[in-house]
C-alpha cells in the first residue's frame, strides 16, 4: 500500500514537471518568434494647406507617427509645439507634408509676403524676366514650363556719324555766300541750302581718266551677326501668368473662339518668362529695347555641358561651310530670282519679279 502511494506521487511529480516544461517552452518560443515593436515618435505635419507667408497655428497642424530611426533634428515633434506655433510659412505648404525648420521662419524676422506664390520658385540670387517670342523662337512650341534652353541673339549693325549719331551717308548741302566781308573778316557761310542727296565719293575712271562722283543707290544695308548669349536657362512660364496670385502655374492656357469653326482654340503664347542672373536680366532688357531677334534653342535638361560658339556672320558662313561667291557670268536663268520670302506659314518661296517690258 505504501509502495503504491509512492508510485502515485512520482507519477504526479513527473506530470507536473512535464506541464511546467511545456508551458515554459511555449512561452519562450512565442516571445522569440514575435518581432519587437519598433520605437515610434510623433511629429507635426500640415493638417490644412498653409499659404505662403501664412501664420502657423495649432489648428493647422496634425500629428504623424514615424519610426524613431527616421526622426531628423529639423522635424518638429509633439513636445516642440511651442517652437512651431506662431511661425510663418516660407513657401506654400500642402496638406500632409512633414514640417521642417527650412519651411518656416520667425514672424519677427520674416518679410510680409503679399506677392504671388510662384515667386518662391525663383532660386535665391536669380530673377525672372519675360521676353517676346513666337512660334519659331519657341522651337515650334516645343519649349514649355521648366524646359532648359539656350538663348541666341541676332543684331543688325550700321555705320553712323559719331557726331550726328545718324546713319551714313550724310545728306549734303550747298554752301552759299562764303568769302570775306568788306572789313576783311572771314565768313564761313551766309546761307546753306540742303540738296537732299546723300554724300558720295569721288573716283577716277581709269579708262578715260575722268573723275566721277558716285552716289549711293540705296540706304545703307545693315550687317547682321548672330551669337549664343546664354546657356542652360530655365523657362519659368510660357505665356501669361494667371491673374489670380493664388492660382497655380499649371493653370489652363487662354482660349479664343475660331470664327470659322466657332470652337475654342488655345491662344498661341507671345511671351516667355526666364529665370536668369540679375546681370543677364539687364542684358535681356537692353536687347528687347533695341529690337534684337531672340531665339530659344531647346536642350536636354540633364545636359550640363557649356560650349563655346563663334558668332555667325556672312564671312563666317562663306568660310565655315565652303560657300563660294557666284561668278559674274554673261548668261543667267529666266525668270530671274530677286529674293527669298518667308511666308506666314513658315514655308519658303521664291519671289520673282517680272522683267521690265522691252522698249
Amino acid at each position: 500500500m505504501r509502495r503504491g502511494r509512492t508510485l502515485i506521487f512520482v507519477i504526479l511529480i513527473i506530470i507536473i514537471g512535464l506541464v511546467v516544461a511545456f508551458v515554459a517552452y511555449t512561452q519562450y518560443f512565442s516571445q522569440a518568434a514575435a518581432p519587437e515593436a519598433p520605437l515610434t515618435v510623433d511629429v507635426y505635419m500640415v493638417g490644412q494647406p498653409i499659404p505662403q507667408g501664412g501664420t502657423i497655428t495649432a489648428e493647422l497642424l496634425a500629428p504623424m507617427t514615424i519610426p524613431q530611426a527616421n526622426l531628423m533634428s529639423v522635424m518638429y515633434t509633439i513636445d516642440r509645439q511651442a517652437e512651431l506655433v506662431g511661425k510663418v510659412a516660407k513657401y506654400p505648404l500642402d496638406q500632409g507634408v512633414v514640417i521642417t525648420q527650412a519651411m518656416v521662419s520667425d514672424a519677427t524676422a520674416a518679410v510680409p509676403i503679399s506677392g504671388p506664390q510662384w515667386a518662391s520658385l525663383i532660386p535665391p540670387g536669380m530673377t525672372a524676366i519675360s521676353i517676346p517670342t513666337d512660334r519659331l523662337s519657341l522651337a515650334g512650341y516645343g519649349v514649355n514650363n521648366g524646359a532648359h534652353v539656350n538663348i541666341n541673339a541676332c543684331f543688325l549693325f550700321v555705320d553712323i556719324d559719331p557726331s550726328f549719331q545718324s546713319a551714313l551717308p550724310n545728306q549734303t548741302g550747298i554752301l552759299t555766300g562764303t568769302g570775306f566781308t568788306p572789313e576783311g573778316l572771314p565768313v564761313l557761310s551766309l546761307g546753306v541750302t540742303a540738296s537732299g542727296s546723300g554724300q558720295g565719293r569721288l573716283e577716277l575712271d581709269p579708262s578715260i581718266q575722268q573723275p566721277y562722283y558716285l552716289m549711293p543707290s540705296e540706304r545703307q544695308r545693315p550687317r547682321m551677326v548672330c551669337q549664343m548669349l546664354l546657356q542652360d536657362v530655365v523657362v519659368m512660364k510660357v505665356g501669361d501668368f494667371p491673374a489670380d496670385p493664388a492660382a497655380s502655374l499649371s493653370a489652363p492656357a487662354p482660349v479664343a473662339t475660331d470664327p470659322q469653326t466657332q470652337q475654342a482654340a488655345p491662344v498661341p503664347p507671345d511671351i516667355v518668362t526666364l529665370i536668369v542672373l540679375p546681370q543677364d536680366s539687364v542684358t535681356l532688357s537692353y536687347l528687347i529695347s533695341t529690337d534684337a531677334k531672340l531665339t530659344l534653342a531647346l536642350r536636354n535638361p540633364t545636359d550640363q555641358l557649356r560650349q563655346a560658339t563663334e558668332a555667325s556672320t556672312l564671312q563666317f558662313l562663306l568660310s565655315q561651310y565652303n560657300i563660294p561667291v557666284p561668278a559674274k557670268l554673261p548668261y543667267s536663268l529666266e525668270p530671274y530670282t530677286v529674293s527669298f520670302c518667308n511666308l506666314s506659314l513658315g514655308t519658303s518661296s521664291v519671289c520673282s519679279a517680272t522683267p521690265p517690258p522691252a522698249q
